[in-house]
């Protein structure tokens, strides 16, 4: 059997899951998981994550994608995904901080995350013996001053057909909107703060001299705007006066890494719908 997940958004009405759930019956699935949001019953968007095993003797995927269109998605006006549990390819980007990067690849290396690291790329090069470490690739690509547009294309090239989702694990650059139109996949930010709080560089330290009383980590999908992208995931502990600087950091760092990998491991088991600048997360 063939474990397959299908994501809909559509406009909300009578008999979608009906709909749906009959196909499948009808191809010879058997649904596994099923849930559903309505944002208002009258009127709204419906959107749908189910998980179902597929007979792989019941016909091509192909032939199965143009039946759903023809006799479901046109129907109720769907946009719809289909994938069929094949493990995505995560590449990592990375400045000089691994406390991110190398949670992902250890969690990577005892199976925790239901992806492939295909490669990390960073634009320092110290980090490499960690990540030889694990048996993957190092590429360094520098980003000299000016020199962004030639950096940013040999990273496209680095990253061309070989990863589904790029994850930005501190990287500490800026990428341009060139960037993000041409590298065809989704991309993950981990901020180091409560995003829209502290938004820029040393938000511990300004966190510090606020007293605040707790702080945080977002991570989101990365758009052109800065930091505003769609939220995946967020948390915060609570933090007090008695904290330094140094504590409030290390506090921040165990945050991030748990932050950044359930966002991970959220959408590469598809269970993250993306619509307008929110995310629909079916834990």
């Amino acid at each position: 059997m063939t474990t397959a997940r299908l994501l809909v958004v559509c406009p909300d009405r009578p008999g979608i899951v009906a709909a749906v759930s009959t196909f499948l019956f009808e191809r010879g699935a058997n649904i596994l998981d099923s849930a559903q949001h309505s944002t208002d019953p009258e009127g709204g968007t419906f959107l749908m994550r189910m998980e179902f095993d597929l007979d792989p003797d019941a016909g091509g995927r192909a032939e199965l994608e143009a039946e759903f269109v023809e006799r479901v998605a046109k129907r109720f006006g769907m946009e719809w995904r289909l994938s069929y549990g094949e493990r995505k390819r995560i590449a990592i980007l990375v400045s000089r901080e691994d406390h991110c990067l190398l949670d992902l690849l250890w969690r990577w290396r005892r199976d925790e995350l239901s992806a492939d690291v295909a490669l990390v790329i960073s634009n320092h090069p110290h980090l490499e013996p960690d990540v030889a470490a694990f048996g993957l690739p190092y590429e360094h690509v520098p980003v000299e001053p000016g020199g962004k547009p030639e950096a940013e294309a040999r990273m496209l090239a680095l990253l061309d057909g070989r990863a589904d989702l790029v994850i930005l694990a501190r990287y500490m650059q800026i990428l341009s909107g060139d960037f993000l139109d041409r590298v065809g996949v989704p991309l993950i930010n981990i901020h180091h703060s409560f995003l829209p709080a502290f938004v820029g560089p040393d938000p511990y330290r300004r966190a510090l001299e606020r007293g605040v009383k707790i702080i945080g980590a977002t991570a989101h999908y990365v758009i052109e705007e800065l930091d505003a992208g769609p939220i995946i995931e967020q948390d915060v502990e609570r933090v007090s006066h008695r904290h330094t600087l140094a504590e409030l950091e290390r506090i921040g760092r165990d945050i991030e890494r748990v932050v950044l990998a359930r966002a991970v491991r959220w959408h590469v088991e598809d269970r993250v719908i993306a619509h307008g600048n929110k995310t629909f997360v079916f834990e």
